[in-house]
């Protein structure tokens, strides 16, 4: 009989434990869509904040900051909105070059973005701002899936 309570016990434990992975996961898609809906001004007015506290940002480097991620997120929105007007007309597959050209505009743009907060930053906020890119980076890696992944290798 004790065995059989625990047992009972254990087994209503694991269910409602199942149950709260469900809700984190239908929570996350509603962050992903909240995500979407933000503004360039929004997105720029965040990731600024956020810089500020991890890097200990002055109002000078705020403004500058703030700036360069408004353009930048103005220019990803802007490609976002053509990339969903093209998709919605006719499904393209692109070239080999026009990939090369896609991925290395795209790297330029990294290197141009680097330059600047590098311009921006003093020398040990700029070690803890590359510090934080490589960690973003291993962690998007991490929950890419393989096919993708070995495509960009």
């Amino acid at each position: 009989m004790k065995k059989l309570a625990i047992m009972t016990l254990a087994l209503i434990s694991f269910s409602g434990m199942a149950q709260q992975k469900e809700q984190k996961k239908m929570e996350r898609s509603q962050v992903s869509e909240l995500r979407k809906e933000l503004t360039p001004q929004d997105r720029a007015d965040l990731q600024t904040k956020k810089l500020t506290l991890k890097l200990d940002l002055t109002a000078d480097q705020q403004a500058k900051v703030h700036s360069l991620i408004l353009s930048k997120s103005e220019e990803i929105q802007k490609r976002r909105e053509e990339r969903k007007a093209s998709s919605n007309t006719e499904k393209e597959k692109l070239t080999k070059d026009e990939l090369v050209k896609r991925r290395s505009d795209k790297l330029d743009e990294r290197i141009e973005m680097k330059r600047k907060m590098k311009a921006i930053l003093s020398p040990e906020q700029y070690a803890k701002f590359e510090n934080m890119l490589s960690k973003k980076n291993k962690m998007k890696r991490k929950h890419q899936p393989k096919a993708v992944k070995k495509t960009q290798q």
